[in-house]
Protein backbone atom coordinates (compact mmCIF):
# COMPACT_ATOMS: atom_id res chain seq x y z
CA UNK A 1 0.00 0.00 0.00
CA UNK A 2 1.08 3.67 -0.67
CA UNK A 3 1.83 6.04 1.67
CA UNK A 4 -0.25 8.73 1.51
CA UNK A 5 1.31 12.07 0.86
CA UNK A 6 0.82 15.28 3.14
CA UNK A 7 -0.04 18.21 1.13
CA UNK A 8 1.95 21.33 1.55
CA UNK A 9 -1.19 23.48 0.50
CA UNK A 10 -4.32 24.07 1.32
CA UNK A 11 -6.56 21.00 2.63
CA UNK A 12 -9.93 21.83 3.10
CA UNK A 13 -12.55 22.43 0.62
CA UNK A 14 -15.77 24.37 1.52
CA UNK A 15 -17.69 22.76 -1.11
CA UNK A 16 -17.72 19.30 0.75
CA UNK A 17 -18.86 21.54 4.39
CA UNK A 18 -19.30 18.78 7.37
CA UNK A 19 -17.46 16.05 5.57
CA UNK A 20 -14.19 14.84 6.93
CA UNK A 21 -11.69 14.95 4.45
CA UNK A 22 -8.77 14.05 6.60
CA UNK A 23 -7.63 15.04 10.52
CA UNK A 24 -4.94 16.77 9.08
CA UNK A 25 -6.86 18.78 6.51
CA UNK A 26 -9.87 19.65 9.34
CA UNK A 27 -6.92 20.56 11.45
CA UNK A 28 -5.51 22.58 8.60
CA UNK A 29 -8.13 24.73 8.25
CA UNK A 30 -9.05 25.27 11.82
CA UNK A 31 -5.28 26.82 11.90
CA UNK A 32 -6.04 28.96 9.14
CA UNK A 33 -8.78 30.92 10.17
CA UNK A 34 -7.28 30.95 13.92
CA UNK A 35 -4.14 32.50 12.54
CA UNK A 36 -6.32 35.34 10.92
CA UNK A 37 -8.44 35.92 13.96
CA UNK A 38 -11.82 35.94 12.36
CA UNK A 39 -14.91 34.33 12.42
CA UNK A 40 -16.66 35.23 9.02
CA UNK A 41 -15.03 34.08 5.97
CA UNK A 42 -14.89 37.78 4.89
CA UNK A 43 -12.97 38.84 7.71
CA UNK A 44 -11.00 36.33 7.00
CA UNK A 45 -9.83 36.84 3.56
CA UNK A 46 -9.60 40.53 4.53
CA UNK A 47 -7.23 40.00 7.50
CA UNK A 48 -5.22 37.77 5.59
CA UNK A 49 -4.68 39.95 2.40
CA UNK A 50 -1.28 39.91 0.92
CA UNK A 51 0.98 42.59 1.38
CA UNK A 52 1.40 44.55 -2.16
CA UNK A 53 5.11 44.58 -3.76
CA UNK A 54 4.96 48.02 -5.48
CA UNK A 55 6.01 49.39 -2.57
CA UNK A 56 8.72 47.55 -1.73
CA UNK A 57 10.20 46.86 -5.06
CA UNK A 58 10.31 50.88 -5.65
CA UNK A 59 12.22 51.07 -2.47
CA UNK A 60 14.58 48.42 -3.02
CA UNK A 61 15.23 49.47 -6.86
CA UNK A 62 16.62 53.40 -5.38
CA UNK A 63 20.19 52.36 -4.67
CA UNK A 64 21.46 49.27 -4.71
CA UNK A 65 24.23 47.94 -6.69
CA UNK A 66 24.25 44.26 -6.91
CA UNK A 67 28.07 42.41 -5.94
CA UNK A 68 28.69 39.20 -6.29
CA UNK A 69 30.67 37.07 -3.67
CA UNK A 70 33.12 34.40 -5.10
CA UNK A 71 34.92 31.67 -3.19
CA UNK A 72 37.82 34.54 -2.58
CA UNK A 73 35.42 37.42 -1.61
CA UNK A 74 33.29 39.66 -2.76
CA UNK A 75 34.11 41.02 -6.10
CA UNK A 76 34.32 44.62 -7.05
CA UNK A 77 31.36 46.60 -8.02
CA UNK A 78 32.49 46.39 -11.52
CA UNK A 79 33.77 43.11 -11.78
CA UNK A 80 30.39 42.14 -10.88
CA UNK A 81 28.71 44.30 -13.49
CA UNK A 82 31.08 43.15 -15.81
CA UNK A 83 30.21 39.10 -15.42
CA UNK A 84 26.60 39.45 -15.44
CA UNK A 85 26.81 41.64 -18.32
CA UNK A 86 29.30 39.24 -20.02
CA UNK A 87 26.77 36.02 -19.82
CA UNK A 88 26.13 34.49 -23.70
CA UNK A 89 23.02 36.51 -25.56
CA UNK A 90 21.35 40.05 -25.22
CA UNK A 91 18.74 39.24 -22.04
CA UNK A 92 21.39 38.68 -19.85
CA UNK A 93 23.21 42.37 -20.11
CA UNK A 94 19.16 44.39 -20.64
CA UNK A 95 18.64 47.45 -18.68
CA UNK A 96 15.66 45.04 -17.72
CA UNK A 97 17.69 42.28 -16.00
CA UNK A 98 19.59 45.35 -14.44
CA UNK A 99 17.10 47.01 -13.16
CA UNK A 100 15.72 43.90 -11.55
CA UNK A 101 19.00 42.81 -10.27
CA UNK A 102 18.53 45.71 -8.21
CA UNK A 103 15.24 44.94 -6.39
CA UNK A 104 17.02 41.14 -5.95
CA UNK A 105 20.01 42.39 -4.28
CA UNK A 106 18.04 44.71 -2.00
CA UNK A 107 15.04 42.62 -1.26
CA UNK A 108 16.61 39.29 -1.22
CA UNK A 109 18.78 39.15 2.47
CA UNK A 110 21.61 37.37 0.59
CA UNK A 111 24.31 38.01 -1.99
CA UNK A 112 24.75 36.49 -5.52
CA UNK A 113 27.38 34.15 -5.52
CA UNK A 114 29.90 32.82 -8.21
CA UNK A 115 32.09 29.93 -8.33
CA UNK A 116 29.48 27.42 -7.79
CA UNK A 117 27.91 24.28 -9.44
CA UNK A 118 24.86 23.50 -9.54
CA UNK A 119 23.04 20.46 -10.89
CA UNK A 120 19.17 20.03 -11.66
CA UNK A 121 17.96 16.96 -10.20
CA UNK A 122 14.71 15.54 -11.68
CA UNK A 123 11.84 13.94 -9.71
CA UNK A 124 12.53 11.60 -6.40
CA UNK A 125 15.03 8.91 -8.00
CA UNK A 126 17.50 11.51 -9.25
CA UNK A 127 16.90 13.80 -5.89
CA UNK A 128 17.22 11.18 -3.23
CA UNK A 129 20.50 9.32 -5.13
CA UNK A 130 21.90 12.96 -4.44
CA UNK A 131 20.96 13.05 -0.99
CA UNK A 132 22.07 9.49 -0.26
CA UNK A 133 25.51 10.39 -1.91
CA UNK A 134 25.86 13.37 0.06
CA UNK A 135 24.99 11.24 3.52
CA UNK A 136 27.06 8.94 2.47
CA UNK A 137 30.06 10.71 1.98
CA UNK A 138 29.70 12.97 5.09
CA UNK A 139 32.68 12.93 7.75
CA UNK A 140 31.93 16.03 10.10
CA UNK A 141 28.44 17.77 9.17
CA UNK A 142 24.72 17.35 8.40
CA UNK A 143 22.07 19.64 8.98
CA UNK A 144 18.77 18.30 7.23
CA UNK A 145 15.09 20.60 7.51
CA UNK A 146 12.44 19.24 5.77
CA UNK A 147 8.48 19.89 6.22
CA UNK A 148 8.32 16.19 5.87
CA UNK A 149 10.61 13.92 6.95
CA UNK A 150 9.18 9.89 6.82
CA UNK A 151 12.16 6.87 6.47
CA UNK A 152 12.65 7.03 2.99
CA UNK A 153 14.79 4.37 0.74
CA UNK A 154 17.60 6.37 -0.76
CA UNK A 155 20.45 5.68 -3.28
CA UNK A 156 23.71 4.97 -2.23
CA UNK A 157 27.06 5.70 -4.24
CA UNK A 158 27.13 1.85 -4.77
CA UNK A 159 23.76 1.36 -5.97
CA UNK A 160 22.47 -0.11 -3.11
CA UNK A 161 19.02 0.56 -1.27
CA UNK A 162 18.95 2.49 2.06
CA UNK A 163 16.87 3.56 4.78
CA UNK A 164 17.11 6.90 5.55
CA UNK A 165 17.13 6.66 9.43
CA UNK A 166 19.84 3.86 9.02
CA UNK A 167 22.39 6.19 7.38
CA UNK A 168 22.23 8.76 9.75
CA UNK A 169 22.47 6.27 12.53
CA UNK A 170 25.45 5.28 10.67
CA UNK A 171 26.93 8.34 10.70
CA UNK A 172 26.64 9.59 13.88
CA UNK A 173 28.55 6.07 14.68
CA UNK A 174 31.51 7.35 12.91
CA UNK A 175 31.15 10.86 14.44
CA UNK A 176 29.31 12.42 11.99
CA UNK A 177 26.69 15.68 13.92
CA UNK A 178 23.24 15.33 12.86
CA UNK A 179 20.59 18.46 13.22
CA UNK A 180 17.47 17.82 11.86
CA UNK A 181 14.53 20.60 11.86
CA UNK A 182 11.07 18.49 11.22
CA UNK A 183 7.44 20.51 10.89
CA UNK A 184 5.64 18.94 13.43
CA UNK A 185 2.34 19.57 11.01
CA UNK A 186 4.14 18.06 7.72
CA UNK A 187 5.61 15.24 9.94
CA UNK A 188 2.91 14.44 11.70
CA UNK A 189 2.24 11.00 10.05
CA UNK A 190 6.14 9.72 10.74
CA UNK A 191 6.07 7.22 13.40
CA UNK A 192 7.18 8.74 16.74
CA UNK A 193 10.16 5.93 17.20
CA UNK A 194 11.94 7.11 14.13
CA UNK A 195 12.75 10.42 15.86
CA UNK A 196 13.38 8.85 19.26
CA UNK A 197 15.83 6.38 17.18
CA UNK A 198 17.84 9.48 16.03
CA UNK A 199 17.65 11.19 19.32
CA UNK A 200 19.09 8.07 21.01
CA UNK A 201 22.00 7.79 18.33
CA UNK A 202 22.81 11.50 19.16
CA UNK A 203 21.30 13.69 16.68
CA UNK A 204 19.68 17.07 17.82
CA UNK A 205 16.18 17.39 16.77
CA UNK A 206 14.03 20.30 16.58
CA UNK A 207 10.15 19.91 15.90
CA UNK A 208 8.82 23.42 14.80
CA UNK A 209 5.87 24.98 15.68
CA UNK A 210 4.79 21.41 17.59
CA UNK A 211 0.68 20.92 16.56
CA UNK A 212 -1.28 21.50 19.53
CA UNK A 213 -4.30 20.21 20.18
CA UNK A 214 -5.70 23.09 22.30
CA UNK A 215 -7.13 25.85 20.53
CA UNK A 216 -5.92 28.08 23.06
CA UNK A 217 -2.53 27.85 21.60
CA UNK A 218 -2.47 27.30 17.91
CA UNK A 219 -3.01 31.07 16.92
CA UNK A 220 0.77 30.73 15.52
CA UNK A 221 -0.03 26.97 14.24
CA UNK A 222 -0.33 28.16 11.22
CA UNK A 223 2.76 29.16 10.12
CA UNK A 224 4.82 25.84 8.86
CA UNK A 225 8.13 25.31 7.54
CA UNK A 226 7.74 23.90 4.49
CA UNK A 227 11.86 24.42 3.59
CA UNK A 228 13.82 21.28 1.80
CA UNK A 229 17.19 21.43 3.03
CA UNK A 230 20.20 18.98 3.38
CA UNK A 231 23.99 20.29 3.57
CA UNK A 232 26.43 17.74 4.03
CA UNK A 233 30.10 19.17 5.25
CA UNK A 234 28.79 22.52 4.51
CA UNK A 235 29.91 21.69 1.38
CA UNK A 236 27.42 20.46 -0.80
CA UNK A 237 23.65 21.20 -0.49
CA UNK A 238 20.38 19.87 -1.76
CA UNK A 239 16.96 21.82 -2.08
CA UNK A 240 13.88 22.20 -3.75
CA UNK A 241 10.38 20.78 -4.01
CA UNK A 242 10.96 16.89 -2.91
CA UNK A 243 10.08 16.13 0.84
CA UNK A 244 12.02 13.18 2.67
CA UNK A 245 8.37 11.58 1.62
CA UNK A 246 7.67 7.86 0.65
CA UNK A 247 5.53 9.42 -2.11
CA UNK A 248 8.72 9.54 -4.07
CA UNK A 249 9.86 6.03 -3.89
CA UNK A 250 7.14 5.62 -7.14
CA UNK A 251 8.71 4.94 -10.21
CA UNK A 252 8.67 6.51 -13.16
CA UNK A 253 5.72 7.06 -15.35
CA UNK A 254 5.71 4.46 -18.35
CA UNK A 255 6.36 1.95 -16.01
CA UNK A 256 5.31 -1.30 -14.81
CA UNK A 257 4.31 0.40 -11.31
CA UNK A 258 1.04 0.74 -10.19
CA UNK A 259 -1.06 3.50 -12.47
CA UNK A 260 -2.74 5.18 -9.25
CA UNK A 261 -2.63 5.01 -5.93
CA UNK A 262 -5.78 3.27 -4.48
CA UNK A 263 -5.50 5.32 -1.08
CA UNK A 264 -5.73 8.22 -2.60
CA UNK A 265 -7.14 8.17 -6.28
CA UNK A 266 -4.34 9.94 -6.63
CA UNK A 267 -1.54 8.98 -9.93
CA UNK A 268 0.96 6.53 -8.37
CA UNK A 269 4.31 9.28 -9.80
CA UNK A 270 5.54 12.44 -8.25
CA UNK A 271 7.08 14.74 -10.62
CA UNK A 272 9.08 17.18 -8.67
CA UNK A 273 12.30 19.01 -9.10
CA UNK A 274 15.41 19.90 -6.92
CA UNK A 275 18.70 21.10 -7.41
CA UNK A 276 21.96 20.02 -5.89
CA UNK A 277 25.13 22.88 -5.13
CA UNK A 278 28.45 23.00 -4.03
CA UNK A 279 30.47 26.03 -4.01
CA UNK A 280 30.06 29.50 -1.78
CA UNK A 281 26.05 29.55 -1.58
CA UNK A 282 26.31 26.18 0.38
CA UNK A 283 27.26 28.46 3.60
CA UNK A 284 24.30 31.06 2.32
CA UNK A 285 21.69 28.23 2.92
CA UNK A 286 23.84 26.96 6.41
CA UNK A 287 23.04 30.23 7.62
CA UNK A 288 19.03 29.52 6.51
CA UNK A 289 19.50 26.55 8.32
CA UNK A 290 20.89 28.17 11.89
CA UNK A 291 18.92 30.96 11.97
CA UNK A 292 15.74 29.02 11.76
CA UNK A 293 17.60 26.70 14.64
CA UNK A 294 18.37 29.63 16.92
CA UNK A 295 15.27 31.18 16.68
CA UNK A 296 12.81 28.26 16.95
CA UNK A 297 14.98 27.48 20.40
CA UNK A 298 16.95 24.38 19.30
CA UNK A 299 20.03 23.43 21.59
CA UNK A 300 23.27 25.33 21.17
CA UNK A 301 25.61 24.00 18.61
CA UNK A 302 29.28 24.99 17.83
CA UNK A 303 28.81 26.30 14.65
CA UNK A 304 32.95 26.29 13.86
CA UNK A 305 32.74 23.10 11.06
CA UNK A 306 29.72 24.04 9.80
CA UNK A 307 31.43 27.42 7.60
CA UNK A 308 34.40 25.92 5.35
CA UNK A 309 36.53 28.18 3.49
CA UNK A 310 34.45 28.24 -0.03
CA UNK A 311 36.15 26.56 -2.64
CA UNK A 312 34.81 27.05 -6.19
CA UNK A 313 33.25 24.72 -8.09
CA UNK A 314 32.01 25.80 -10.93
CA UNK A 315 30.83 28.97 -12.78
CA UNK A 316 27.12 28.97 -11.93
CA UNK A 317 26.21 32.83 -9.99
CA UNK A 318 23.40 31.53 -7.24
CA UNK A 319 21.24 33.67 -4.95
CA UNK A 320 19.62 32.21 -2.36
CA UNK A 321 16.43 33.50 -0.71
CA UNK A 322 15.21 32.77 2.53
CA UNK A 323 11.34 33.92 3.21
CA UNK A 324 9.27 33.87 6.44
CA UNK A 325 6.09 35.19 7.60
CA UNK A 326 8.41 37.12 9.96
CA UNK A 327 9.76 39.33 7.25
CA UNK A 328 7.18 42.28 6.68
CA UNK A 329 6.66 41.19 2.76
CA UNK A 330 8.03 37.46 1.59
CA UNK A 331 11.39 38.17 0.09
CA UNK A 332 10.37 35.48 -2.52
CA UNK A 333 7.04 36.88 -3.48
CA UNK A 334 8.82 40.30 -4.27
CA UNK A 335 12.17 38.74 -6.16
CA UNK A 336 9.17 36.76 -8.44
CA UNK A 337 6.96 39.66 -8.89
CA UNK A 338 10.05 41.66 -10.17
CA UNK A 339 11.41 39.04 -12.01
CA UNK A 340 7.91 38.35 -13.74
CA UNK A 341 7.82 42.14 -14.86
CA UNK A 342 11.05 42.58 -15.84
CA UNK A 343 10.76 39.39 -18.94
CA UNK A 344 11.41 40.53 -22.07
CA UNK A 345 10.68 37.01 -23.94
CA UNK A 346 9.45 33.83 -21.88
CA UNK A 347 8.34 33.11 -18.44
CA UNK A 348 8.08 29.48 -18.19
CA UNK A 349 6.36 28.67 -14.84
CA UNK A 350 5.80 24.88 -13.20
CA UNK A 351 4.17 24.88 -9.84
CA UNK A 352 1.95 22.38 -7.69
CA UNK A 353 -0.12 24.59 -6.27
CA UNK A 354 -0.82 27.72 -8.03
CA UNK A 355 -3.46 30.52 -6.26
CA UNK A 356 -2.06 33.29 -7.71
CA UNK A 357 -2.73 36.22 -5.68
CA UNK A 358 -4.39 39.11 -7.78
CA UNK A 359 -0.66 40.98 -8.14
CA UNK A 360 0.90 37.66 -9.61
CA UNK A 361 -2.54 37.15 -11.92
CA UNK A 362 -2.15 40.85 -12.77
CA UNK A 363 1.91 40.44 -13.84
CA UNK A 364 1.16 37.36 -15.82
CA UNK A 365 -1.59 38.99 -17.75
CA UNK A 366 0.55 42.39 -18.58
CA UNK A 367 3.63 40.21 -19.12
CA UNK A 368 1.14 37.83 -21.59
CA UNK A 369 -0.42 41.12 -23.34
CA UNK A 370 3.41 42.97 -24.13
CA UNK A 371 4.18 39.54 -26.08
CA UNK A 372 6.16 36.98 -23.22
CA UNK A 373 5.79 33.75 -24.27
CA UNK A 374 4.12 32.91 -20.44
CA UNK A 375 3.08 29.40 -20.09
CA UNK A 376 2.02 27.44 -16.97
CA UNK A 377 2.38 23.64 -15.98
CA UNK A 378 0.20 23.17 -13.83
CA UNK A 379 -1.85 19.75 -11.89
CA UNK A 380 -4.73 18.48 -13.17
CA UNK A 381 -5.27 16.20 -10.07
CA UNK A 382 -3.61 17.14 -6.64
CA UNK A 383 -3.11 16.29 -3.64
CA UNK A 384 -5.24 19.54 -2.32
CA UNK A 385 -8.10 19.36 -4.63
CA UNK A 386 -9.09 23.12 -3.76
CA UNK A 387 -5.74 24.43 -5.41
CA UNK A 388 -7.11 23.19 -9.38
CA UNK A 389 -10.43 24.27 -8.44
CA UNK A 390 -8.80 28.29 -7.63
CA UNK A 391 -6.57 27.60 -10.51
CA UNK A 392 -8.99 26.92 -12.61
CA UNK A 393 -10.94 29.97 -12.00
CA UNK A 394 -8.25 31.96 -13.08
CA UNK A 395 -8.26 30.26 -16.97
CA UNK A 396 -10.24 32.28 -18.67
CA UNK A 397 -8.82 35.87 -17.92
CA UNK A 398 -5.35 34.40 -18.80
CA UNK A 399 -6.29 32.62 -21.33
CA UNK A 400 -7.48 35.43 -22.97
CA UNK A 401 -4.54 37.43 -22.38
CA UNK A 402 -2.63 34.86 -24.27
CA UNK A 403 -1.14 32.77 -21.28
CA UNK A 404 -0.43 29.20 -22.60
CA UNK A 405 -1.91 26.41 -19.65
CA UNK A 406 -0.77 23.34 -20.07
CA UNK A 407 -2.24 20.33 -17.11
CA UNK A 408 -0.63 17.45 -16.25
CA UNK A 409 -1.67 14.18 -17.06
CA UNK A 410 -0.96 10.40 -15.01
CA UNK A 411 1.66 12.59 -12.35
CA UNK A 412 1.09 14.00 -9.29
CA UNK A 413 2.85 17.70 -9.92
CA UNK A 414 4.59 18.75 -6.85
CA UNK A 415 7.61 21.45 -8.89
CA UNK A 416 8.11 24.64 -7.96
CA UNK A 417 10.27 26.46 -10.73
CA UNK A 418 10.26 29.42 -13.08
CA UNK A 419 12.55 30.19 -16.55
CA UNK A 420 12.55 33.42 -17.55
CA UNK A 421 14.32 34.98 -20.67
CA UNK A 422 16.76 31.43 -20.77
CA UNK A 423 18.73 33.07 -18.59
CA UNK A 424 17.19 33.79 -14.79
CA UNK A 425 15.94 30.32 -13.18
CA UNK A 426 14.28 29.65 -9.79
CA UNK A 427 14.05 26.57 -8.01
CA UNK A 428 12.83 26.19 -4.42
CA UNK A 429 9.85 24.69 -2.03
CA UNK A 430 8.16 28.17 -2.65
CA UNK A 431 4.49 27.22 -4.51
CA UNK A 432 2.85 29.93 -6.52
CA UNK A 433 0.10 30.32 -4.06
CA UNK A 434 -0.94 32.91 -1.11
CA UNK A 435 0.32 30.40 1.77
CA UNK A 436 3.60 30.74 0.78
CA UNK A 437 3.64 34.43 0.79
CA UNK A 438 1.76 34.71 3.83
CA UNK A 439 2.15 31.79 6.23
CA UNK A 440 5.54 29.47 5.53
CA UNK A 441 8.96 29.65 5.91
CA UNK A 442 10.58 29.43 2.25
CA UNK A 443 13.81 28.51 0.65
CA UNK A 444 14.61 28.77 -2.70
CA UNK A 445 17.48 29.54 -5.46
CA UNK A 446 17.81 32.12 -7.71
CA UNK A 447 20.38 31.06 -10.73
CA UNK A 448 21.61 33.11 -13.21
CA UNK A 449 22.90 31.74 -16.04
CA UNK A 450 22.15 29.67 -19.27
CA UNK A 451 22.58 25.85 -18.10
CA UNK A 452 20.34 26.27 -15.52
CA UNK A 453 17.19 27.65 -17.72
CA UNK A 454 18.15 25.39 -20.45
CA UNK A 455 17.37 22.47 -18.22
CA UNK A 456 14.72 24.21 -16.85
CA UNK A 457 12.98 24.73 -20.04
CA UNK A 458 13.46 20.88 -21.15
CA UNK A 459 11.98 19.38 -18.10
CA UNK A 460 8.70 22.14 -19.03
CA UNK A 461 8.96 20.58 -22.71
CA UNK A 462 8.70 16.79 -21.22
CA UNK A 463 5.83 18.03 -19.39
CA UNK A 464 4.11 19.73 -22.62
CA UNK A 465 4.45 16.30 -24.11
CA UNK A 466 2.44 14.82 -21.69
CA UNK A 467 -0.06 17.44 -20.28
CA UNK A 468 -3.29 18.49 -22.22
CA UNK A 469 -3.28 22.24 -23.09
CA UNK A 470 -6.45 24.15 -22.37
CA UNK A 471 -7.68 25.74 -25.25
CA UNK A 472 -10.10 28.91 -23.94
CA UNK A 473 -12.93 28.49 -26.57
CA UNK A 474 -13.47 24.64 -25.72
CA UNK A 475 -12.68 25.09 -22.39
CA UNK A 476 -15.67 27.74 -21.31
CA UNK A 477 -17.48 25.09 -23.19
CA UNK A 478 -16.39 22.07 -21.48
CA UNK A 479 -17.02 24.14 -17.55
CA UNK A 480 -20.16 22.80 -16.04
CA UNK A 481 -22.58 24.84 -13.80
CA UNK A 482 -20.67 22.27 -11.04
CA UNK A 483 -17.25 22.71 -12.08
CA UNK A 484 -18.08 26.55 -11.89
CA UNK A 485 -19.67 26.66 -8.25
CA UNK A 486 -16.49 24.54 -7.29
CA UNK A 487 -14.08 27.42 -8.73
CA UNK A 488 -16.31 29.98 -7.24
CA UNK A 489 -16.11 28.46 -3.65
CA UNK A 490 -12.43 27.73 -3.90
CA UNK A 491 -12.09 31.52 -5.55
CA UNK A 492 -13.42 32.25 -2.02
CA UNK A 493 -10.88 30.69 -0.01
CA UNK A 494 -7.73 31.96 -2.12
CA UNK A 495 -6.65 34.34 0.92
CA UNK A 496 -6.27 30.87 3.01
CA UNK A 497 -5.23 28.57 0.24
Amino acid sequence: MRHRNVSDSTLFFPGAVGKALSGRRIMSSFLHIMRCGVLALAASLAACAVPDADQSIAESSAGSTPVIQGADGPLSPAASAALIASLDGGAEGSPVLQHHLKVEEAIGGSPLTTDNAVEVLRDGDQTFAAIGKAISEARETLNLEYYTIEDVTLTTPDGNARQLADMLVAKLQQGVAVNIIYDSYGSIDTPRDVFDRLGKAGAKLLDFHPVDPNPANVIDGNDRDHRKILVADGRIAVIGGVNLSKSYESKSPGSDDDEEDPQTGLPAHWRDTSIRIEGPAVAEIQKLFFDHWKNEGGPTIDETHYFPKPEAKGHHIVRVIGSSPEQEISRYYVTLISALRSAESKAWISNAYFVPTPEEVETLIAAAKRGVDVRLLVPEKSDAGPAVEAARSHYSELLDAGVKIYETRDVVLHSKTVAIDGVWSAIGSSNFDHRSVLFNDEIDAVVIGRKTAEDLEAIFKDGEQTAVAIDRESWEKQRRFMDRMRGFWARLMEGLL
